[in-house]
C-alpha cells in the first residue's frame, strides 16, 4: 500500500500567510490508502481516530466517510491507483470531508433503489448526515467528492449514536 499521511496544526506563519477569503483550517488530516475494501475500513478508522485525537464527535463523520470510500473503491476504482482522504476543521467548527479517487469521468449521484435493493442508498446517507455536499472534478482524471458538517460540538456519545441513527433512517425510508 502507497501511504502518504499530511498532518498539521495552524501555526501563526500559515493563519498570517493564508487569503483572507479562505480561512486556513486549524486542524488537518490528509492520507493516501489503497482502492480496496481494507482501504476504505481503514479511512473510516482513521477518521475516528483523529475526530477522538480533536476532542470532536465522530459518529455520523465515520458513517460519511465509510460510504465515501466504498464509494471510490467501488464506483472510482482505477487498477493500480490509491484513493485520498482528507479531513479538515475549519475555524468556525465546521468540519470538511474530501474523498479523492482516480475516476473523474463517473461522477456520483444518489440513487432511488427499489425496497429489495442491497445497495445504492450510500449518498442519500451522505445526504441526511452531511449539512452539504458536493463532486470537485480535477486535476485531471481525477474527482473530489466532498461533505461538511456545520460546527461540531461535543455531545454524549450514546445519545450522538442515537440522533445518526435516526437521521439515517428517515433518510432510508422506501416510499411506495
Amino acid at each position: 500500500m502507497n501511504q502518504e499521511i499530511t498532518r498539521t496544526g495552524a501555526s501563526a506563519q500559515a493563519l498570517a500567510a493564508a487569503p483572507a477569503l479562505v480561512p486556513a483550517p486549524v486542524r488537518q488530516f490528509t492520507v493516501l490508502l489503497s482502492a480496496t475494501r481494507r482501504g476504505a475500513r481503514l479511512a473510516r478508522r482513521l477518521t475516528v481516530a483523529h475526530l477522538a485525537d480533536w476532542g470532536l464527535p465522530y459518529g455520523e463523520a465515520a458513517q460519511i466517510v465509510g460510504e465515501l470510500a466504498a464509494n471510490a473503491v467501488t464506483h472510482g476504482l482505477v487498477p493500480g491507483r490509491d484513493f485520498r482522504l482528507g479531513l479538515s476543521l475549519g475555524p468556525n467548527g465546521a468540519l470538511r470531508i474530501e474523498v479523492t479517487d482516480a475516476c473523474g469521468e463517473r461522477l456520483p449521484e444518489p440513487a432511488s433503489p427499489g425496497g429489495d435493493a442491497v445497495s445504492g442508498r450510500g449518498l442519500l446517507l451522505v445526504s441526511a448526515l452531511a449539512d452539504r455536499w458536493g463532486v470537485v472534478q480535477g486535476p485531471a482524471p481525477c474527482k473530489t467528492v466532498w461533505a461538511e458538517m456545520a460546527r461540531l460540538a461535543p455531545v454524549e456519545p450514546e445519545q450522538g449514536c442515537r440522533d445518526a441513527v435516526e437521521r439515517v433512517a428517515v433518510a432510508c425510508e422506501v416510499k411506495e
